[in-house]
């Protein structure tokens, strides 16, 4: 009786050290650390791929309104709709000047990025300052430059494209607030006033605002047409007719 006695307290202290070895193994598995993969947009094959430069202080409407229309073309059928994402230089999330607070898809300094067809640069509150000594910054728009077919603006953004050179030896324009500050700090630009937009080459630049939107209902009837634009307005209850807008097409 005392043998089996014995034999059954082994057995008891063997299956608790166990189960208290097991509860060790788990806690050390949930002390691990645990390598996170970031999420990147899925970008579809045959479109256009969309970058919207951003940062802290971007302006809302320079960065919703051109988005808002870019991103509608994938529900139209029969053109090569557009990818729209984000890339800024950082990981981290970004404060628009209004307050909201959005996380970049794309880090331009440390992410391997797709090829960038067209690029949209928002304005932002320090355009007229200290982001123009973001010498990064200033560089990452002249390599997208490169390849890209469109480098488009709105309100100061048309500030980054005419100090990373772009602007040379192009017509543009800007917030019309900032045209003379423009036109001050690069006086050998053909800088306009008394339109919303203008379009030389691959660079469209825009006064920004709302009008945002007008410069890039443009840049879709350019790509597709004023059927699928007048769709994509429709879609957005916005009045499109481009004779009605003032602009400038340089040849």
């Amino acid at each position: 009786m005392k043998n089996i006695l014995y034999i059954l307290t082994l057995i008891l202290l063997v299956s608790c050290n166990n189960i208290e070895n097991k509860k060790v193994d788990l806690n050390n598995t949930n002390k691990k650390d645990v390598v996170k993969t970031k999420p990147f947009p899925d970008l579809k094959p045959n479109r256009y791929n969309v970058a919207f430069l951003i940062m802290d202080g971007t302006f809302n409407t320079e960065l919703t309104a051109p988005f808002d229309i870019f991103q509608h073309t994938i529900f139209r059928e029969n053109i090569k709709a557009m990818n729209v994402f984000t890339v800024a230089n950082t990981d981290q999330a970004i404060t628009t000047f209004e307050g909201m607070r959005l996380l970049p898809d794309y880090n331009y300094v440390t992410d391997s990025l797709p090829k960038i067809d067209i690029l949209v640069v928002p304005s932002a509150e320090h355009h007229l300052d200290t982001d123009l000594e973001d010498k990064a910054m200033i560089d990452f728009v002249k390599q997208i430059d490169k390849e890209a077919q469109f480098v488009t603006s709105h309100c100061d953004g048309a500030f980054v494209l005419a100090e990373a050179g772009l602007l040379n030896n192009k017509v543009s324009t800007t917030f019309p607030s900032d045209i003379d500050k423009m036109r001050q700090r690069y006086p050998d630009l053909d800088i306009k006033k008394d339109v919303l937009f203008v379009h030389d080459g691959k660079y469209i630049t825009s006064a920004g605002g709302a009008k945002s939107f007008e410069a890039a209902l443009y840049l879709c009837e350019y790509l597709y047409g004023k059927e699928i634009t007048q769709s994509l307005a429709g879609g957005l209850v916005i009045d499109w007719d481009l004779n009605t807008i003032p602009h400038l097409i340089v040849d």
